[in-house]
């Protein structure tokens, strides 16, 4: 009888060590931010896509779909955003990585801001980072000082096998170049980036820790690469063209109710030619950089999918919140034509931009692109999957939210606490607000959203946008509830409105580090509509 109870402990014992889940507070919650770079608005198929992303779509059918969530149009201002839950000018990278001398574009994080991973980290959590990084590391900002245990990273992106030239991998702080340190000698960066992020994690849970994963992928980002034998399923899938594909896209979005049936698709840009009045040739040459682009975020799906296993096989998948969005909206860069440049274009030697026109597919119903603060630029697809704690899973949300805003959830999930200082530097008070009201589909209290990039701008207060596009732009007034894609200015007749969000931005701006900045009129993009130099 004596033998009994002890027998029941050493069981207990045994299954919370076998099921992972034996963390030092089992009350908190392991948290996946998962990051894809230059994925338009309407690429995955729970979004409208005709591309096949079952993964994604499982995982939002299980979690919540944000159809107002928005980042800040450009990669790395995305990352320090999305990293510190501060507006990225704050964090001093307001643009790229480059050295401005300016407090908003110092280009690197600065010490006046802190990642999730350092607030997380006192609170208990094994921290990981896996994949591009792109914060300043040639300035000396590094995931291993940045708060993470553990991490495989690249300075920046624009790779997919270990023989592109712009490959450094860096593992746990040390340069281990292209391969080694248990890097295989052939990989693919989308695999590679999810088998080290699940290699940290059993790290995790060896060490009876909850973790916070920080997975940021090349995936879709130009030069497009993939497989060849990914490549040929898409091929030929594209020759229907962007026009009609556009049209079954937003039809889509309107039957999964992604947008609302009263918003009208937003025109195709002038610059973009219509499909029908190409040649057989040239509409082969396109439906080849889409096939590319296709496959790059099919294998990006598949790779979420292998996590997703990989969590539910350890017995955590439950209690962890996993976040999917993307760093911008479709990229136009290299302009109308894309590029298909290279013998074999998806391979290694290759270099392929999917284009402005193929753009205005993934940002559908949007207008615009990366770089531009209007929505095709700034709106990106929001999943949250929490199985433990969203209660109405496969709902969309409404609640307009900003990548600032996850920083402030991590700390409430996790029970952390934002210091005031921190190494001795007096570190600045969130920007973002909490999204855990809105899991109960409650609103998110704030009094405006803003944003600037290259000149471009917008701030949004409830319903009303003011986007203004370049520097030297003129101020344009929309009403998203009526008018979401855009289309009807009323910057004339709501003047005062206007006049009121331009005070609140240019308030902002001041105080967020916005100016000084190095962009004059003549720098900042939007020479005309929708041009992309």
């Amino acid at each position: 009888m004596k033998t009994l109870p002890a027998l029941l402990v050493a069981l207990l014992a045994l299954v919370s060590t076998f099921s992972g889940t034996a963390a030092a507070d089992q009350g908190k919650p392991n948290i996946v931010v998962i990051l894809v770079d230059d994925m338009g608005f309407s690429d995955i198929g729970c979004y409208g896509s005709e591309i096949p992303t079952p993964h994604l779509d499982a995982l939002a059918a299980g979690g919540l779909k944000f159809t107002q969530f928005y980042n800040t149009g450009r990669c790395c201002p995305t990352r320090a955003a999305l990293l510190t839950g501060l507006y990225s000018h704050q964090t001093g990278v307001g643009h790229m990585v480059e050295d401005n001398h300016l407090p908003g574009y110092e280009g690197r994080l600065n010490d006046r801001c802190m990642t999730i991973a350092e607030v997380l980290r006192p609170a208990g959590y094994f921290t990981i980072m896996s994949g591009k990084w792109h914060v300043g590391q040639a300035q000396g900002c590094v995931p291993w000082t940045r708060g993470f245990d553990r991490s495989l990273n690249a300075a920046a992106g624009g790779f997919y096998f270990p023989d592109s030239p712009r490959t450094d991998l860096f593992l746990n702080g040390t340069k281990i170049g292209r391969r080694g340190g248990g890097v295989p000698e052939q990989w693919y960066a989308t695999d590679l980036w999810t088998d080290f992020g699940i290699k940290f994690i059993d790290e995790a849970l060896a060490a009876k820790k909850p973790f916070y994963l920080h997975l940021c992928h090349n995936a879709p980002h130009f030069p497009l690469q993939a497989p060849a034998e990914e490549i040929a399923k898409f091929r030929g899938q594209y020759k229907a063209g962007w026009d009609k594909l556009r049209e079954l896209r937003h039809a889509k979005q309107k039957e999964l109710g992604v947008v609302d049936k009263a918003w009208p698709l937003a025109p195709r840009p002038d610059e973009v030619k219509a499909w029908e009045s190409l040649s057989l040739a040239e509409q082969d040459r396109f439906d080849q950089l889409m096939a590319i682009y296709a496959a790059c975020v099919a294998h990006m799906d598949a790779a979420v999918g292998r996590l997703v296993a990989a969590l539910k096989e350890r017995g955590v998948l439950d209690n962890t919140l996993i976040f999917f969005l993307s760093d911008n909206g479709a990229n136009a860069e290299s302009g109308p034509a894309g590029k298909l440049e290279g013998d074999t274009p998806g391979d290694v030697r290759s270099n392929v931009f999917v284009g402005q026109s193929w753009a205005t597919l993934s940002n559908t119903p949007f207008r615009r692109y990366k770089h531009f603060n209007h929505e095709g630029g700034i709106a990106t697809p929001l999943i949250i999957h929490w199985p433990a704690q969203i209660k109405t899973p496969g709902e969309w949300r409404q609640q307009p939210g900003h990548l600032v805003d996850i920083m402030a959830t991590c700390v409430e999930v996790a029970g952390a606490k934002y210091p005031a200082e921190f190494n001795g530097h007096a570190i600045q008070p969130m920007e973002g607000r909490s999204l855990v009201p809105a899991l109960a589909n409650k609103p998110i209290e704030r009094e405006a959203l803003y944003w600037e990039h290259e000149g471009n701008a917008a701030v949004r207060a409830g319903d009303w946008k003011l986007v203004r596009l370049g520097t030297g732009g003129a101020w344009e007034l929309y009403n998203l509830k009526t008018d979401r894609t855009e289309l009807h200015n009323v910057a004339a007749q709501e003047a005062a409105r206007a006049q009121e969000l331009a005070a609140k931005w240019e308030a902002w701006a001041k105080r967020a580090n916005v100016v000084p900045s190095p962009f004059g009129k003549a720098k900042g993009r939007g020479k005309s509509a929708d041009a992309v130099p």
